[in-house]
């Protein structure tokens, strides 16, 4: 599986949250633990659903949880 473009901030987001277990997360969008372990490494991009419901969880936007760099024109 090729690494994903798409960067997160879903760990630094979780202890600014009172460091939120994976697990706790996980439940609370949806997604099993290992999930969310992969989607937070950047080897797996989540659905645009989940994607949403990480966002949601921490009450902050999508950009904020999820970064994807400007495609460089030559």
């Amino acid at each position: 599986m090729k690494p994903t473009k798409v960067t997160n901030s879903i760990r630094a987001l979780r202890f600014a949250h009172g460091e939120m277990k994976q697990a706790d997360l996980a439940s609370a969008v949806g997604v099993t633990r290992q999930t969310l372990i992969t989607i937070e490494q950047g080897k797996y991009s989540p659905s645009l659903e989940v994607a949403f419901r990480i966002a949601r969880v921490f009450k902050v936007s999508l950009e904020e949880v999820f970064q994807y760099p400007e495609e460089e024109t030559t």
